[in-house]
Parts: C-alpha cells; sequence; structure tokens
C-alpha cells in the first residue's frame, strides 16, 4: 500500500471530486497527498463532524492539537537560530505573536484554505467560528506531518507559511511591560518600586522573584532568570491587574 501511494498509483482510483481536493492540496503543499483521510479530516471542523460508533465526534481537532505543537517547535527553533544573541522572554513574545490565531486565520485564507474548504463542502452550508481558517490551518499542519514526515513540514512552515508572517513588524511591536507601567504611573501620578524578596537556586543558576509595588501596595510578582526577566513578568501581570493596554 505504502508502494502504491510512493507510485501515486492510488490517484487513479479518486473520482472528480477527490482530483479536484487533491489539486487543490497541491497548490497549498507543492504535492498531491499520498494519504487524502488525512486532510478531509483537517476540513473537518467539529460543527460538521459525525459521531463514530464509540459515540466520538470525528472532527479536526486533534490534527488541530498536533499541528499547533509543531508550528510552534518549527517557529521556536527558527526564532532561535534567527536570533542568537535575545533573551528567552522576546523569544517566547515572538512566537506567541506569530502563531496566534489572528495571524494564522490571515495565513489560512492568504494560502488557500478557504477554496479548499468549499471544495471539500461542495456547496453544504457551515458557518464556522472567527478563527476558523487558523483553527484549519494548524489541522493541515498536523495532517502533512502525518503524510510526510517532519523535514517535509518544517520546510513547508518555512517556505509557505513562515513568508506570509511579517516577523520584522511583529518584533518591532514587542511589548516592554516595564516600560508600560512606568509610562502609566507618571500619567497617573503613582510611585513604583520592584522589590527581589527572594532568589531560589545557586550561584550557577538563580531564580529571582521580584515583587511590584504601586504607592505602597504589593500589586503583582514576578519570576525570571535574571532581575530584569522578573521585572519583566510582574510588570505583565500588573498590565493584566490594572487592566493597562499594552
Amino acid at each position: 500500500m505504502k508502494l502504491l501511494y510512493k507510485l501515486g498509483i492510488h490517484t487513479l482510483f479518486f473520482n472528480q471530486q477527490d482530483k479536484r481536493l487533491a489539486s487543490s492540496i497541491k497548490l497549498i503543499t507543492g504535492r498531491k497527498p499520498l494519504n487524502l483521510s488525512l486532510y478531509r479530516l483537517a476540513l473537518t471542523p467539529a460543527g460538521l463532524g459525525e459521531e463514530s460508533n464509540h459515540g466520538v465526534r470525528i472532527s479536526n481537532e486533534r490534527l488541530e492539537f498536533l499541528g499547533d505543537a509543531i508550528l510552534g517547535s518549527v517557529i521556536a527553533e527558527h526564532l532561535f537560530q534567527k536570533f542568537p544573541f535575545r533573551d528567552e522572554g522576546f523569544l517566547t513574545e515572538t512566537r506567541s505573536k506569530l502563531v496566534n490565531r489572528e495571524t494564522l486565520n490571515e495565513i489560512g485564507i492568504k494560502i488557500g484554505l478557504k477554496q479548499t474548504l468549499e471544495l471539500y463542502l461542495e456547496k453544504r452550508p457551515f458557518t464556522g467560528n472567527k478563527s476558523l481558517y487558523g483553527d484549519i490551518l494548524e489541522a493541515f499542519v498536523g495532517a502533512i506531518y502525518l503524510d510526510r514526515g517532519y523535514h517535509f513540514t518544517q520546510k513547508l512552515i518555512l517556505q509557505r507559511i513562515l513568508i506570509h508572517m511579517d516577523l520584522e513588524g511583529m518584533i518591532a511591536t514587542v511589548t516592554n511591560f516595564k516600560s508600560k507601567i512606568i509610562e502609566w504611573s507618571q500619567k497617573e501620578n503613582k510611585e513604583v518600586e520592584y522589590k527581589v524578596i527572594q532568589v531560589n537556586g545557586n550561584q550557577r543558576f538563580k531564580e529571582f522573584v521580584v515583587e511590584l509595588w504601586i504607592n505602597g501596595e504589593a500589586i503583582s510578582q514576578g519570576k525570571g532568570g535574571t532581575k530584569k526577566k522578573a521585572e519583566q513578568e510582574a510588570s505583565k501581570n500588573a498590565c493584566e491587574i490594572l487592566q493597562i493596554p499594552t
């Protein structure tokens, strides 16, 4: 069976709808699918899923879970290699901006998932949530991984998905939460103080615990491998508590 897939002989048994769907998938991935059923599943949101004999609704949610992990891993490695001198906080926040639902939804539409879903639905009425194409994109990544393996999927993410991400623009908007707190305190005439309340670990591996005080009242805490990182986390938590726009 695997040999048939590799030789593409299985496509001889496709009906017209299968052939159109396989061609649409090829436009996205650069290759015709070896296992079309994986991509059909990736195009099946929970609202379209049917119950199996075991009472489990069959949808793309499991593939979405898998694709989310793979996409995050590939993006994380790319950022790690691209920015060798940036700290963990920068890398974490940049990755989260690149793989957030709004970004993935826009990319899903750009690479053609909207047309592919319409082809798959064959005029069946369906209204998805606002992150429908972002969810399907993650499920698609999961399907590609199972169909073609990690290295093919990694290459596809870097060459066909990452190019649609405005990396430089997103980096420019990475938030300095401490600056936000200082700016807010000046406008509100508040006194801000950061206190190191605990240092865990040893001389080689330290973890600082910092408390953020505003007008003599402890507002939040943060932890980090350096005092600066701990202050950033405490500031981020304070922004959420005080509902300061970031």
